[in-house]
């Protein structure tokens, strides 16, 4: 069997979400997000590093720490032996959260094979609607044009509810007001969150996630990452690039692309050899927050791999080392 084929690779990247949860988690509720950020970061760089393969940084949350990140698009990562292999990482998601105590802060990363992402390196923000697997076959691209009534109903059908039965998980932005009050006036519920659209879009592929559906506009290499879980776990996505600046828009369009084309979750990634991990870092409805007991710390993560469609969540209990990272 190919190793490319055989290799879970997810249960290597979790190792990675660990160490950059252990790394930020000590940070709850300070307000440092620049130090939690390059903690968690540095955490994550040097568990990637171990990696028995050749990866490539494609996205990363490159604002957060500027030219100094060293998980920078581009940067290599890995032994450099075994199958090449493209990652988007993002150390923290929702390092406001974090900042603030707040729920639903994790730590997560996604690979595929070299070039299996949809790469537009200019774009920042991204159109998403993601639904779980029993919506998932109904799903059309006209979702995203149509009015969010019709969408709701499409929804509520295939799950067998009435549009007043859904929660849908949306972005609180001002980009977001037409949405929301569409949302309301079908008579659905909106749940409403400051950041962290990528644990929206896990939500509601899982019952326990409390919502039917995420939609809105969030950043772009959330929306490749999640596209990696969708697709593990049968659910829907569609995609659609939504520059927010003039110069956003027309750097996208000196690479040729079709602002107006939506894109399916095949589209996102392609090809089932994608793995997705998660590590928690503060509580929330999927995943515990770490917890530090001395020199212990417990972590709850979660891998997903596409070929298998397989769900796994880990504890795990880490010896620390006395400057707090694992030993």
């Amino acid at each position: 069997m190919d190793r490319q084929t055989s290799q879970n690779l997810g249960l290597d990247l979790v190792r990675a979400t660990e160490a950059a949860a252990l790394a930020a988690g000590r940070w709850m509720g300070m307000g440092q997000t620049k130090v939690s950020d390059q903690a968690a970061t540095l955490a994550m760089e040097a568990a990637l590093n171990r990696i028995a393969f050749d990866g490539r940084v494609l996205f990363s949350e490159i604002d957060k720490l500027g030219a100094a990140d060293p998980l920078h698009p581009g940067q290599t990562v890995g032994t450099g032996e075994g199958p090449a292999m493209d990652i988007v990482v993002d150390p923290i998601e929702g390092r406001s959260l974090l900042g603030q105590g707040h729920p639903d802060a994790i730590a997560v990363a996604a690979a595929a094979p070299r070039d299996a992402f949809w790469s537009v390196p200019p774009a920042v923000y991204m159109e998403k609607l993601v639904v779980g697997p029993l919506v998932a076959p109904v799903l059309v691209p006209e979702c995203l044009d149509a009015p969010a009534a019709w969408t709701l109903a499409l929804i509520a059908r295939a799950q067998g509810k009435t549009v007043s039965d859904l929660v849908v998980f949306v972005l609180l932005r001002r980009r977001h007001r037409d949405l929301i009050r569409e949302i309301r006036n079908a008579g659905a519920r909106v749940m409403l969150r400051s950041e962290g659209d990528l644990v929206g879009a896990l939500k509601a592929l899982f019952r326990q996630g409390g919502i039917d559906l995420m939609m809105g506009t969030g950043n772009y290499p959330e929306g490749v990452i999640a596209a990696c879980a969708v697709k593990a776990a049968n659910g829907g996505m569609l995609g659609r690039l939504a520059p927010q600046t003039t110069a956003e828009r027309e750097a996208i369009l000196t690479t040729g692309t079709d602002l107006h084309r939506i894109y399916t979750v095949d589209e996102l990634v392609r090809g089932n050899h994608t793995f997705f991990a998660a590590t928690g870092i503060t509580d929330g409805s999927l995943l515990a927050g770490v917890r530090y007991h001395g020199a212990r710390a417990t972590s709850n993560s979660l891998i997903m791999r596409g070929e298998t469609h397989t769900r796994r969540t880990i504890e795990a209990e880490h010896l620390l080392t006395p400057e707090g990272s694992e030993a």
